[in-house]
């Protein structure tokens, strides 16, 4: 596939990943990674070559070990604005999954997880633990996730 590029060019960072739910008690839960003190959803840099779905794909795999990604809604995506001092942008794509657990591997060229703790939240803990850049991709997940009949 093709990378298909969608940012500006003063973007020197683009990574994507994937807002990765599973159903408990009929309603959704949100997979949140903790890296230092912050909250975010599995993604990590489009490589040269990779498309973003694919990035997506890999990034979930080599953070979480989950492999049974559904992108049961379509392959659309949020992307958010600038950050980083404006040189990084994020994409999420929003799948599920029907694991439960997880393991945080050690990443190769660190020696250690990228991510020191995990949590399958609900959205208002979600909510509360994340960056507003994150509470917005939340945001936009609901109109997938608020209409979707398996919950109540």
């Amino acid at each position: 596939m093709q990378h298909d590029k969608h940012w500006s060019d003063d973007v020197e960072i683009f990574s994507s990943g994937a807002i990765v739910v599973r159903i408990e008690h009929k309603s959704f839960r949100y997979l949140l990674l903790k890296a230092y003190n912050f909250w975010d959803f599995p993604k990590g840099q489009v490589e040269s070559g990779e498309s973003a779905i694919e990035a997506t794909i890999r990034e979930v795999e080599e953070e979480t070990t989950i492999t049974d990604l559904n992108f049961r809604w379509g392959q659309e995506f949020y992307q958010t604005p600038a950050y980083f001092k404006g040189k990084k942008i994020a994409r999420y794509y929003l799948a599920e999954t029907h694991r439960h657990e997880i393991s945080l591997p050690v990443n190769p060229e660190l020696g250690h997880p990228e991510h020191n703790d995990w949590i399958w939240a609900t959205r208002s803990q979600a909510l509360k633990l994340v960056t507003p850049r994150v509470r917005e991709a939340i945001y936009w997940s609901d109109l997938f996730l608020a209409h979707d009949p398996r919950i109540v």
